[in-house]
């Protein structure tokens, strides 16, 4: 695995689950080292208070039978004590009758009178702290206290605590690396995946194998393989888009050498004049095509309409028929209210104008072309231009809106782009195109499911 920036770290998902686990383990290990130091600690003191105890129930039975002679077991009951370290803490003791007078005592045993209430108290003697437990005989006869330094107690149970939390110290850094390989083996097949991608060449589009990919990345394969396919699609598109267009441009291009040669071989006057009206005509008609070819190349890329708005669609449609100048053969739509659609203005125009202009085309001399505007029920409009032209062949109605596609060519002018244009910008309006052929004669195109303006 290859060396991290600090940067890199912070966003990188292994380091990421390092951390995040690591951070639970040591809280882990916090609450469980600090419950387990207290709970040993606890029971350290309750094991020297039993041994407090259990010191004074046998001192008590010691005195009870052997009272005479007390002065000879003072030495042997001294060992009592034990040793001056934490593993073995002495204890000091007093040993009295019922009223209070002492009978033994421990040589370091402190100067608290045994009256006491009986039971364990903590007291303060010459400025230290001592543990005492006070018993008293069945009968009330004797009376003995046990006492212990609560400084060596302390000690005592600090050992005790700091060994049961040592293990877990130790064992901490182990669980971190095993956490650390786990992680690191978990993450692999994201690694073999990365190395997948990164050996690919760009004309490499296969889609991924998810052959022991994690379950959690599936989704991710499932996006790079959909990617992969759109990529492909689009150039694929683009390779036929370009070899269209080569050829649709090559016609107009040879057209024009041949009147240009005509116009320059030529030395009749009204020849050269019909060769150079040729040249212009193919001229006009390159241009539009490469117009055209411009136009779609912008719009291929796009998602959504680059400059979205609230368009009147009546007032647009009145617009393009007044720059046509086709008042005359075109009817306007009769409305009652405003037609507000969301969409980009300019795109729109373009293709209404578009539709215009083919169905203006293809119908006889002196007849209307109808435009309607129809709002349906789930908020949104219906725009429908219908010419009273000769109609097309089923056999190539679905074909039209395919780029580079005509249903009669060489009979019209086209190129065959016009109706792609708009049936593209209708997928971006979130609308379709749809042609049909018309009982009474012509043909019917319409925009369907342009979105209301807050629809």
């Amino acid at each position: 695995m290859r060396r991290l920036l600090p940067s890199q770290r912070l966003n990188s998902l292994r380091w990421r689950l390092l951390a995040v686990i690591g951070a639970v383990v040591m809280t882990t290990w916090l609450l469980t080292g600090w419950f387990s130091y207290s709970k040993a600690q606890h029971e350290a003191e309750e094991l020297m208070d039993g041994s407090l105890a259990q010191t004074a129930r046998l001192l008590l039975a010691i005195t009870h039978d052997n009272e005479d002679d007390l002065a000879e077991l003072i030495p042997r009951l001294a060992t009592v004590r034990g040793a001056a370290d934490i593993y073995e803490p002495p204890l000091e003791f007093q040993i009295g009758h019922g009223d209070g007078s002492i009978l033994a005592r421990s040589p370091d045993a402190p100067e608290f009178p045994i009256l006491g209430v009986a039971g364990y108290n903590d007291i303060i003697r010459h400025e230290e702290a001592w543990r005492v437990l006070n018993a008293v005989s069945a009968d009330g006869r004797y009376r003995v206290q046990v006492a212990q330094a609560i400084g060596l107690r302390d000690r005592a149970a600090l050992e005790v605590a700091t060994q049961t939390v040592l293990p877990l110290l130790l064992i901490t850094p182990v669980l971190v690396l095993l956490i650390y390989l786990s992680i690191m083996r978990a993450l692999r097949p994201l690694d073999q995946l990365a190395r997948e991608v990164a050996s690919r060449t760009p004309d490499s589009l296969a889609p991924l194998t998810t052959r022991r990919v994690p379950t959690e990345a599936q989704p991710l394969v499932a996006a790079i393989n959909r990617l992969f396919g759109r990529v492909g699609r689009t150039l694929d598109n683009e390779r036929r888009f370009t070899a269209d267009a080569a050829h649709e441009l090559r016609t107009p291009l040879a057209a024009l050498k041949v009147q240009t040669q005509v116009a320059r071989l030529s030395g009749d006057s009204p020849v050269r004049e019909h060769a150079l009206q040729q040249i212009e005509a193919g001229v006009d008609r390159a241009g539009r095509l490469v117009e055209q070819l411009l136009r779609l190349a912008r719009l291929d890329p796009l998602s959504c309409p680059p400059h979205s708005q609230t368009v009147d669609l009546g007032k647009l449609v009145d617009r393009v028929i007044v720059a046509s100048h086709a008042e005359h053969a075109v009817a306007s739509p009769q409305l009652d209210a405003a037609c507000l659609v969301q969409g980009d203005d300019d795109l729109l125009q373009i293709a209404v104008r578009n539709l215009v202009d083919n169905a203006l085309r293809y119908s006889p001399p002196d007849s209307a072309i109808r435009v309607t505007i129809a709002r349906r029920d789930d908020a949104s409009y219906d725009l429908t231009i219908s010419d009273n032209g000769p109609g097309v062949p089923e056999a190539v109605l679905a074909r039209l809106g395919e780029r580079f596609f005509r249903a009669e060519p060489g009979k019209t002018e086209g190129n065959g782009l016009g109706l792609a244009i708009v049936a593209r910008i209708a997928e971006l309006h979130g609308a379709s195109l749809h042609l049909a052929n018309q009982p009474s004669g012509g043909l019917a195109v319409s925009l369907q499911g342009l979105r209301a303006a807050g629809g």
